[in-house]
């Protein structure tokens, strides 16, 4: 029997750790392979090669299910005789209307490490395999087991020793230490297994090792990697004497608890930009929180960001949707958070996955999706038209803020006008200008500056820092736009006075009505002139250069 252990990626930089390891343990079978594909490639190519086998093994997630049901379509239609097995957290629950497709022969429930191997074993006498899903006579039969893979059989499991070693180091790695989540937040999956086990500490050790070596970025899977005080900071002490210098290394963490012994060695001994935190705050409304059962102490998680992020780069999540949280609390979420100013801020919507009680909360009247991902589309705190103008102030944060292009500009938004509103606006007016996924870098800034001159006519600070925004963007001096450069007689007088190398260098002159310096470190306006120069070098990110100036009586005005 030819198998094939396959999935569709999000991306190519992705890569499907659950194939990974089903082959490893059992790679003693005749005839098991394990191949990768993206949900962009061309599916009838993808069903020309699944097509050669007699059983495709898919992992199923929100993301790839629909397509993943494409491909098993396209490959019974050019072989009838291939069975399609699916597994997976898309398919463990509410599985009754995929099971009942003629192109789904059966179906794996749960972890798969078990059942998998029994279903090697035993083809095609499958009946006794735990927690398969298949049809026999008309009929379908589920032998449900309540049954865990014991994670010490990992001890010697090396999931990438099949990877050709050089392709690696371009995409995102991931690693897994632990199962299970002590929490019963009601909106996710991990919550419905709240017993966390850990796997051996040789095979987290040995895998870790090898990412280190021949990848990049690494990516803990762990829902709550700092449960266990003694656990976490034992592997930041292997990793901070094994890592390579462009090593990047994720985790998910649960900031309010974060042991200060973990905060201590983080300031101690772990060099900027080796760690970044995903930390989930979702809410900050405490009554939307407890209605999914969900704890949090905001203050707490705020302090641990401010205290970290000078190490640490975060990366934060809110939902949109919860119940209990209307506009303003959204709001009020949003600007607390994004006062943080964490490189990335993740503004997700809630979604209604197979098997979380979220789906069972009749009494607020959720509309979703009942197509993958199930996003909510209204509920009696959120209307239709509320929810899409969110979407429109997504699209905004995702173009201006995480993608890094006006990161000056929206600080000082943030403080005299707040990022919620002026971010609304922005992402609605975007949205009359351009496609939201179709646009130039010109476009970005053109947007915004035109935005401001029709909502803040008056305001030339902010003009002006959309202006150095646009000119710190680039590692070439970009055309110039906005507001106009120095004279070519003042520019010339600084590049004497300054001594800059104007033959090894270019430089953009910008006249500013404010001390961008003192903006830069402290967030504050000052009211005098000043002249900022932007260095570039053409290979790496512009330089900021900073004349020297007496300040005179400067007004404090933000």
């Amino acid at each position: 029997m030819r198998t094939l252990l396959c999935t569709l990626n999000a991306k190519y930089i992705h890569v499907n750790l659950a194939i990974r390891l089903l082959y490893e343990l059992n790679k003693d079978k005749e005839n098991l392979e394990w191949k990768e594909f993206t949900i962009k490639e061309d599916k009838d190519q993808i069903a020309q090669h699944c097509a050669q086998f007699d059983v495709v093994a898919f992992s199923c997630y929100i993301w790839n299910i629909t397509p993943t049901l494409e491909v098993a379509k396209k490959i019974k239609a050019l072989n009838p005789n291939t069975k399609i097995l699916l597994g997976g957290p898309e398919v463990s629950y509410d599985w009754q209307n995929i099971i009942a497709l003629d192109e789904i022969d059966y179906i794996i429930t749960g972890e798969g490490e078990i059942p998998f191997k029994n279903f090697l074993d035993s083809f095609p006498d499958i009946d006794l395999v735990p927690n398969l899903v298949h049809k026999k006579n008309g009929q379908i039969l589920h032998l449900q087991k309540s049954e865990n893979f014991e994670l010490i059989n990992y001890k010697d499991i090396r999931p990438y020793c099949n990877d050709v070693p050089e392709t690696l180091f371009n995409r995102v790695l991931y690693i897994e230490t632990s199962r299970g989540c002590p929490y019963k937040c009601e909106f996710c999956l991990a919550s419905l297994d709240n017993k966390v086990r850990y796997l051996p500490d040789e095979n987290i050790k040995a895998n870790l090792l090898y990412l280190m070596r021949h990848g990049r970025v690494i990516k803990f899977l762990d829902r709550t990697f700092n449960i266990k005080k003694d656990f976490t900071l034992g592997i930041f002490k292997f990793i901070l004497e094994n890592h390579r210098p462009e090593n990047v290394f994720q985790f998910e963490i649960t900031a309010d608890i974060l042991h200060p012994d973990i905060i201590k060695y983080i300031h101690e001994h772990v060099p900027v930009g080796l760690f970044r935190f995903e930390i989930g705050i979702q809410t900050v409304n405490q009554k939307a929180n407890l209605e999914v059962s969900r704890k949090q102490n905001f203050e707490k998680t705020k302090g641990i960001i401010n205290s970290l992020s000078h190490k640490v780069e975060m990366h934060l999540d809110l939902i949109v949707g919860l119940p209990f949280d209307y506009w303003e609390d959204i709001k009020y979420s949003f600007e607390e958070v994004f006062k943080l100013f964490a490189p990335e801020l993740q503004l997700g919507f809630l979604k209604f996955l197979k098997g979380t009680p979220m789906r069972d909360k009749a009494q607020h009247e959720f509309i979703f999706d009942p197509l993958p991902p199930y996003q909510l589309i209204e509920s009696k705190y959120l209307s239709k038209v509320q929810l899409a103008q969110i979407v429109q102030l997504e699209h905004a944060l995702e173009i201006y803020w995480n993608k890094k292009r006006t990161f000056n500009t929206l600080k000082y938004v943030t403080a005299k006008y707040g990022s919620f509103d002026f971010l609304l606006g922005l992402g609605i007016y975007f949205g009359t200008i351009r496609d939201y996924h179709k646009f130039s870098l010109a476009d970005i800034y053109n947007i915004i500056y035109q935005f401001a001159e029709i909502n803040y006519p008056g305001d030339m600070i902010l003009k002006e820092l959309i202006t150095v925004d646009y000119y710190l963007q680039s590692k070439v001096k970009p055309k110039p736009a906005f507001v106009n450069e120095l004279p070519k007689e003042e520019r010339n007088s600084l590049v004497e006075a300054l001594k800059l190398n104007h033959h090894k260098f270019r430089f953009a002159f910008l006249p500013l009505s404010f001390n961008f310096k003192i903006f830069e470190n402290s967030n504050c306006i000052t009211t005098e002139p000043y002249n900022l120069i932007v260095q570039y070098t053409g290979t790496t990110k512009p330089e900021t250069l900073y004349p020297p100036m007496t300040l005179v009586n400067p007004q404090i005005f933000i």
